[in-house]
């Protein structure tokens, strides 16, 4: 049973150490019934006024339990955010329900993310809606499923809303993570760096209202904003390719888990030996091609274009971590100056020019690729041989 207007809602929300955020930009028209349908729930909310010029100010003047925080200059709702986490830690919440003020949400959904903090602490709960419901505009439902597929990419985990404003935050555990993104875009930075920082994220469903076109208020300016989201995604696709799911895959790498993925992956009779090998191969060639920041991508590619098995691929091509690129690298390198016939040194005596560079470069990416060729004959001659020795059931007969 709801515990709606109950002091038992309002004592869970201060055993919780809990508060609601509202950011709102020249919302006027929804700010009082927002903040009106929280107090049935909650006494304890932040509003962050971000510079509105309309009457915003004049409304929460009429709302004295609820703490302000003026923005002179409108700042943008990833700044509001920052600004509300900051100082609702030093008011010593643990956890912030951030809530549009736009009148979209429902307050009476509060109680759902306190059921789920209280299964689950310490995770940041994303508020998913319902997007096939009637009124709901066709362009927020191509974004969201464009922000759902690179989250998906850039962490590994799938959610099906990433865009919602309705969210909890675990206000502590996102106390050591430097955010740089202060508009829109800091809601798919904050659960992308927060599932690097192995903070559970999760969904729970809620509901929400879609006005009619002509009472729809937003301030999300559809080239600007996307732009900034987009140039971000890049960015975190970048940082995630090279560093965080190669560190995430090894560093969940045990050797119980090594001999499981071996005994899956790797011997497991639902594929050729031809398959695995190549797979293999794929993998080592593509850790070290110098397609930096791109190889998982493209290795991934290149195991669905011929049927490969993806994880096998995928797991070898992780090679190209931090610890082992200095290597890779060195190895590349000596082996381009090898083959051209300049030995394994690199003369500065001439000085550093253009040309210098430019010769050292192509030393470098020929060395790559010829290096790349050999771990993976390399590497590919090892699997095979393993696989005739070790394999119980080999599938001779789909070979044939």
């Amino acid at each position: 049973m709801m515990e709606r207007g109950s002091k038992t809602l309002q004592n869970r929300f201060e055993s919780l150490k809990c508060c609601v955020i509202v950011p709102t930009f020249n919302n006027d028209k929804t700010l009082s019934s927002i903040l009106d349908s929280i107090l049935e729930y909650t006494k304890h909310i932040i509003v962050v006024d971000d510079g509105s010029t309309d009457t915003t100010k004049a409304i929460l003047e009429q709302y004295s339990t609820a703490i302000t925080i003026h923005v002179k200059k409108n700042r943008g709702k990833g700044y509001a955010l920052r600004s509300a986490f900051f100082f609702a830690r030093t008011r010593g919440y643990r956890y912030a329900i951030s809530i549009d003020s736009d009148g979209q949400h429902y307050a009476s959904d509060l109680p759902v993310f306190l059921d789920a903090i209280e299964k689950n602490p310490d995770s940041l709960i994303v508020g998913a809606r319902n997007m096939t419901e009637a009124g709901a505009p066709g362009k927020s439902n191509f974004g969201l499923k464009f922000s759902n597929f690179w989250y998906l990419v850039t962490t590994g985990i799938k959610l099906s809303d990433t865009q919602s404003g309705f969210r909890l935050y675990p206000l502590e555990k996102l106390k050591s993570i430097k955010f740089v993104t202060r508009r829109f875009e800091f809601e798919v930075e904050v659960i992308v760096r927060a599932a690097w920082k192995k903070i559970n994220v999760m969904s729970i469903p809620i509901r929400v209202y879609y006005p009619p076109k002509g009472e729809r208020i937003s301030h999300f300016r559809p080239f600007t904003d996307f732009f900034r989201i987009s140039v971000l995604n890049t960015v975190l696709v970048l940082l995630a390719l090279l560093f965080f799911r190669p560190y995430l895959f090894f560093s969940k790498l045990t050797w119980k888990t090594f001999k499981a993925f071996i005994r899956k992956e790797l011997f497991n009779p639902e594929e050729t030996n031809g398959v695995k090998v190549a797979s293999v191969m794929v993998g080592a060639f593509m850790g070290v091609a110098p397609v930096w920041g791109w190889q998982m991508a493209i290795a991934l590619g290149i195991a669905i274009t011929f049927r490969l098995n993806k994880i096998i691929v995928l797991a070898v091509s992780n090679i190209s971590i931090p610890p082992i690129i200095p290597i890779i690298l060195y190895l590349s390198y000596i082996t381009g100056g090898i083959v051209l016939g300049r030995g394994v040194g690199i003369d500065f005596d001439s000085g550093i020019s253009l040309a210098f560079v430019t010769e050292n470069l192509f030393q470098y990416v020929l060395g790559s690729l010829i290096f790349g060729v050999i771990l993976a004959l390399g590497l590919g001659l090892i699997t095979y041989i393993a696989l005739l020795i070790f394999r119980k059931q080999p599938a001779s007969k789909n070979e044939n």
